[in-house]
């Protein structure tokens, strides 16, 4: 017995409501489609369906077992689909946001050489420091830093940042390097708005608590933020990504690390897989190496 053939049978029947409708859709005969109903439930030792003269309807475990194929059907269709997918070139208009800097550094070039490599493809990239909504601004592809709400959105987990508190060498010569949080207290902290309206967080163990810093310089964009800290007017807190370069370069240097956050995930977030274009099953892979490779 063919069994995802008698899976897609039992479903039909069931949904289509008669063994007689199924026949037909199916374009089999009646015969065929009660031998297939009867040859399965043999095999797996149940009935699936009550059947009288006028109606069918489904047992507890028929019931159990629909939900079983139309699961291992849709993954069967998903399969068949990015195969064929991948023996597609990619072509089309394809969108992709991700926030402001983070795009700028690591998702632009993404971008730039994925379009390098499939020309048959038309990327807009969406820049932007708030959470869009793919759905409805018709976006494919997201990149989200942070935990993420339960959605029907699929999501692929990355790569990981950190919450770090930094300060430029000549900064911590003159005025030595924090030992604790609460040393921020009598220090000049840079401000930059998305973190310092209730001031900086710090894990301790298991505890969970604030500083409430204070500076003479406070900034609603993060690269003059980070360019202030670097040129030793205080300590900052940005997301690691954020001040790589400059911890690289030893413009920067990272404090206080045994008192940071958990770390943050970085993942790429798309519709639903199922029946994906070619250009975002292939940019989705594409973003993921080339963020794993670089982060």
């Amino acid at each position: 017995m063919d069994k995802l053939r008698a899976m897609q049978t039992f479903v039909r029947i069931v949904g289509d409501g008669s063994l007689t409708a199924a026949a037909q859709s199916l374009d089999s005969s009646l015969p065929a489609v009660v031998r297939t109903l009867a040859a399965l439930e043999e095999q797996l030792g149940v009935r699936l369906l009550n059947r009288t003269t006028r109606r069918i309807s489904l047992t507890e475990e028929g019931k159990t077992y629909l939900d079983s194929c139309r699961r291992i059907l849709s993954e069967v269709e998903e399969a068949e689909s990015a195969l064929v997918a991948q023996q597609a070139e990619p072509s089309g208009a394809l969108s992709v946001t991700a926030p402001v800097l983070f795009g700028q550094m690591y998702v632009a070039p993404a971008i730039t050489s994925f379009v390098r490599r499939y020309e048959k493809v038309h990327c807009r990239a969406v820049f932007v420091d708030h959470v869009v909504n793919l759905l409805e601004e018709g976006i494919d592809v997201g990149v989200r830093i942070g935990h993420l709400a339960d959605s029907s959105l699929v999501a692929r987990k990355v790569a990981e940042v950190r919450l770090v508190v930094v300060a430029s060498p000549a900064y911590l010569r003159k005025h030595g390097a924090p030992k604790h949080p609460n040393d921020l207290l009598k220090a000049n902290c840079v401000q930059f708005s998305a973190f310092s309206s209730q001031g900086w967080t710090f894990h301790e163990g298991p505890r969970k608590f604030s500083v409430p810093v204070s500076g003479n310089l406070e900034f609603n964009q993060v690269a003059p933020a980070i360019e202030a800290c670097a040129q030793g007017m205080g300590f900052g807190t940005f997301i690691s990504y954020q001040v790589a370069p400059y911890i690289a370069q030893k413009r920067l240097r990272i404090v206080l690390e045994n008192f940071e956050p958990p770390p943050r995930p970085i993942s790429i977030v798309y519709p639903h897989a199922r029946l994906l274009p070619s250009r975002t099953r292939a940019f989705v892979d594409w973003i993921k190496d080339h963020l794993k490779a670089t982060l």
